[in-house]
């Protein structure tokens, strides 16, 4: 995401470093902290969806509603988030949803300490584990004050890092892990935003999967609107409904009179659970 929780500007300094359908029910990735819980049926969107810094004003999201999009991701806390969110309210997420809107809930949560750039909040092995979980219990109580119900997923926005830093990998890892058992004791769903060379390919590539998220949003800039003919890893990984891909950054788009920049997403994976 271009203008995610750090400025533009810090985001592509660290970087320089380093049709739609609603689907009730549809499968759950194998998690084993899920296995013995009875969960909300999952809401899934596929087809095109959009992130900004900011959520828009509820005029501007009716004049969005064209079609073209059908979902909109929507900062709801942490304390790497990057933009202040005045539009983001329960009662902006009840109208939106009246609208038509699919959201889905992202959470800029604690970053690795190898990470080129500040941030406010960065993870250390013997940190880690710890803030995870106060970052999960964070996250479930910023999403259900905005009417994300139970059953909802969380995807954790994790910026690039230098994935060859064991110790730093594995305390990313364990961060993540920590966050998900969080989530999956609350039932709320786990998702993770990464990019395809470093902080997804952790994900995607790690050895044990044990609590780590069960869909994945990859960062891949190639303009494809697709989530299968770009995908980087095992075909039979995050299948089911369980995929979304950020494929263009930085379009400044006009409808409707309102003007916004946002990043582009091919979507089919879960989405909020509102109403």
């Amino acid at each position: 995401m271009s203008s995610h929780r750090h400025s533009k500007k810090r985001r592509y300094v660290a970087w320089a470093a380093a049709g739609a359908a609603v689907v009730a029910g549809a499968g759950i990735a194998a998690q084993t902290s899920m296995a013995a819980t009875t969960w909300p049926a999952q809401r899934t969107f596929t087809g095109r969806a959009f992130d900004a810094c900011a959520a828009p004003s509820l005029s501007a999201m009716k004049a969005w509603h064209t079609g073209f999009y059908g979902a909109a991701a929507v900062y709801v806390g942490g304390t790497n988030r990057g933009c202040a969110q005045p539009n983001l309210t329960a009662s902006w997420v009840k109208s939106v949803s009246a609208l038509g809107w699919k959201l889905v809930p992202l959470y800029v949560g604690a970053q690795p300490s190898c990470q080129t750039g500040s941030s406010p909040e960065k993870m250390t092995a013997s940190t880690a584990a710890s803030l995870g979980a106060k970052d999960g219990a964070d996250a479930v109580a910023k999403a259900a004050a905005l009417g994300m119900k139970a059953g909802s997923p969380v995807y954790l926005d994790m910026e690039s890092y230098d994935v060859t830093n064991k110790a730093c990998n594995d305390a990313v890892l364990t961060y993540v892990r920590a966050f998900d058992k969080t989530l999956h004791a609350k039932t709320y769903r786990t998702g993770y935003y990464g990019f395809t060379s470093s902080s997804a390919k952790a994900i995607a590539t790690a050895s044990d999967k044990t609590d780590l998220p069960g869909n994945l949003w990859y960062a891949l800039w190639d303009k494809n609107n697709t989530t299968t003919a770009d995908w980087p890893w095992g075909s039979t990984q995050f299948t089911n409904h369980s995929r979304a891909h950020q494929y263009m950054v930085n379009s400044k788009e006009t409808r409707g009179a309102y003007t916004i920049t946002v990043d582009r997403d091919a979507w089919d994976a879960p989405v909020a659970i509102t109403g």
